[in-house]
């Protein structure tokens, strides 16, 4: 068996040595990657002289020196075969040597090493914790499933993913769990260990970059489909906010955990929120998942996401240089909550009811559907089409205002109460006395108003009826655990006063942890033009009464009654069901305003927010 043995090792190494001169024709210089695997590969190694020769491509110039006789060890024929044969397929594709002398001299060609990008996953604590004395300070099976998901699963059955952590990291693992099964576990060390070596589906890397560079050659760019960083500290450290990071997957635990290791925070300046998950509570810890994306280079060149966007210095626009995010693991693309849109949308036009309408247009509908957006991380408006953000808000100012004048928006280049404004649809639903611009007692003076007798747009109503937007703010700060905080529009009594009775007619305030989440109904909704209106506006009241309020904001929960898609808005939707998702914006609120009736538009900014093109769509009168 020996001799067998030593037979084909001697074949195989003297294939790996001719690739080499043959002024140096004992001695090898491998990557990190395979110089404890191939040193195991001996039966006994004598000292080795001070001459290396060294590979520049695919991997990192390393120099071995032993000093030292490595002891007999013995393998398994087929596995030491395997493993020379890898290693020679590696040697003979790289397209440059560099031939050193012991002293570093030598000769090259100058070419860039190729480097894969990766994704990093850890959970993190309030204070950007990460563990205590090697070891997790939490328990949370949920996250400990989510890890091994996101990790372990890919879109093509035929690939698997790369974990990449440092040694303390992989020496925290329990031995019965390490190797982590179904992934290619890269470690990380300058010292090595021959249990590390030795063990199936784990490579060692010297350096994140000798790493970055195998996983970008062959035959790993065929056979990994992502690459996972998932600690420690350290290496977070180098590698999080480096340029190679794509994503960046914490599971946040909202507390502050003691911890005697950390990691930077995630720089907002080049990454943004694509997903965050309600919070979950498990053994007495709150915690979400958040996924941060790349959107940008380099942070020097871009103003950051804390920058005080109200100064009058900060008039750089922060455009994303990455529009595309097709590299986020499935299971994290598909959490986007525009999805919950666009899969509405899709699902009323493959298998909504055909309908006729009041407008004539006919339409396709569904009844009963809901919607639930987190406000937590960023604002939920819609990316796959432009939203006339400008619109939002000042309707919704209109609206806080009690006002029921359409011209006051028309003043402010606001057209769209025009058509339910106008003077030949006014008369045409009856209201033949009413001067044209003159809406009604619609939303604004429901919520201001309730009650009051309605005379006409120029009348003064201060103190008439009964004001409900007062209302919900004054229970929300002085009696939050009321389950009558509501803010309602319909009003059976004025129906026949107004030029269009009220769509979304109801909302309910609801205060936990300190944060301030809205469900709204809407009897009717017209999922084209109207719907994308109605999800940024509610999620913005909700902002507003929050911020006045000293919370935070929590969900938006969107129901609707009558979901339809007029039949004049198919072949546009199904334009904007073509284009795929980028991340939400932020939503900044001027911190110097707290009186709900002292906003104005420049006191909202929402920033990164570059959406698909504007696609037209004609309403229905």
């Amino acid at each position: 068996m020996e001799e067998a043995t030593h037979t084909l090792l001697g074949g195989t190494l003297r294939q790996l040595c001719s690739a080499f001169p043959s002024s140096n024709p004992f001695l090898l210089l491998l990557s990190s990657d395979f110089q404890f695997q191939l040193l195991l590969s001996f039966h006994y190694f004598e000292t080795v002289q001070e001459h290396t020769i060294v590979r520049s491509v695919p991997f990192p110039i390393l120099a071995l020196r032993f000093r030292s006789a490595i002891s007999f060890f013995t393998f398994r024929v087929l596995h030491l075969s395997n493993l020379l044969s890898r290693l020679l397929s590696l040697v003979m594709a790289s397209d440059s040597l560099v031939i050193s002398d012991g002293n570093g001299n030598g000769n090259a060609k100058s070419e860039p090493h190729p480097q894969r990008s990766y994704q990093a996953v850890v959970i993190a604590t309030r204070d950007m914790g990460i563990s205590m004395d090697g070891k997790l300070p939490w328990t949370l099976p949920t996250d400990l499933n989510f890890f091994e998901e996101i990790t372990t699963v890919t879109s093509d059955p035929g690939k698997k993913n790369a974990v990449v952590m440092g040694r303390k990291t992989w020496e925290s693992i329990p031995p019965e769990n390490r190797p982590l099964p179904g992934r290619l576990n890269v470690v990380l060390t300058r010292s090595g260990s021959f249990d590390i070596a030795t063990a199936e589906n784990v490579v060692i890397c010297g350096s994140l970059s000798s790493a970055m560079e195998l996983l970008a050659s062959s035959p790993y760019c065929l056979s990994i489909e992502k690459v996972f960083l998932t600690g420690g500290g350290e290496v977070f450290r180098e590698a999080l906010n480096a340029p190679g990071c794509e994503a960046a997957h914490i599971t946040e635990i909202d507390a502050s955990i003691e911890c005697d290791t950390f990691m930077p925070r995630v720089d907002t300046s080049v990454f943004v929120p694509w997903y965050s998950s309600f919070p979950l509570v498990e053994n007495n810890l709150r915690y979400s998942f958040t996924t941060y994306v790349r959107v940008r280079s380099s942070p020097a060149e871009c103003l950051g996401y804390d920058v005080d966007p109200f100064s009058d210095s900060n008039s750089v626009s922060l455009k994303f240089e990455v529009n595309k995010f097709s590299f986020l693991p499935k299971m994290i693309y598909e959490r986007h909550e525009e999805l919950k849109y666009l899969r509405m949308v899709q699902e009323i036009i493959s298998e909504g009811t055909a309908k006729d309408d009041r407008t004539g247009t006919g339409t396709l509908s569904k009844f009963g559907c809901q919607m639930r957006f987190n406000l937590r991380r960023n604002f939920p408006v819609l990316t796959t089409k432009k939203v006339f953000w400008r619109g939002v808000v000042e309707e919704l100012l209109w609206f806080i205002s009690g006002s029921t004048s359409a011209k006051v928006l028309q003043e402010k280049g606001i057209h769209i109460w025009d058509g339910n404004a106008s003077r030949e649809y006014l008369d045409s639903i009856g209201l033949t006395q009413r001067e044209g611009g003159d809406l009604g007692p619609v939303y604004g003076f429901q919520w201001r108003h309730f009650g009051a007798k309605y005379t006409d747009m120029h009348a003064d109503y201060s103190g008439q009826g009964f004001d409900q937007l007062l209302d919900v703010i004054n229970k929300i700060k002085h009696n939050p655990d009321d389950r009558r905080i509501i803010l309602s529009a319909w009003n059976p009594s004025d129906l026949k006063l107004m030029a269009l009775p009220p769509c979304h007619m109801f909302a309910q305030f609801y205060v936990a942890n300190g944060e301030l989440s809205c469900q709204m109904y809407q009897r009717s909704a017209d999922m084209g033009l109207g719907v994308p209106f109605n999800i940024a506006s509610y999620a913005l009241l909700t902002c507003i009464i929050a911020h006045v309020c000293d919370l935070v904001p929590g969900d938006f929960i969107h129901v609707i009654g009558d979901a339809h898609v007029y039949r004049n808005h198919v072949r546009p939707l199904q334009e904007q069901l073509q284009n795929q998702p980028k991340p939400f914006p932020i939503l900044k609120i001027n911190p110097k305003k707290k009186d709900i009736d002292s906003f104005v538009a420049a006191d909202f900014k929402l920033i990164g927010y570059h959406p698909h093109q504007k696609i037209e769509m004609k309403m229905a009168v």
